[in-house]
């Protein structure tokens, strides 16, 4: 379960990001598929730096990122500082 103080964290720093289950997740549109693809390999170089991997869905236009920390059993602080990271190279994502 997601600690209130995760929650608020998340709610504080990153507003337009939603938690779904364990995972923090935000999604991002782009004018074509390479955008979009280009968008992920930037996450991918993020995400090796951190020692820390979400899931991405490529698609045309349009990148999915879902976080969680699978070895935690849940949402960390190890997911908002990538999702921060992420923000800050791609923007907020569009509500």
């Amino acid at each position: 379960m997601v600690s209130d103080e995760l929650l608020r964290r998340i709610s504080d720093q990153l507003p337009r990001w939603t938690v779904e289950g364990e995972e923090l997740v935000a999604a991002w549109r782009f004018d074509d598929f390479s955008a979009a693809l280009a968008a992920a390999v930037t996450i991918g170089m993020l995400a090796e730096r951190a020692n820390h991997h979400p899931d991405l869905v490529v698609g045309w236009g349009r990148l999915v990122v879902r976080l969680t920390s699978h070895d935690a059993g849940g949402l960390t602080g190890r997911d908002v500082d990538l999702a921060l990271a992420i923000q800050a190279r791609l923007g907020e994502p569009p509500q």
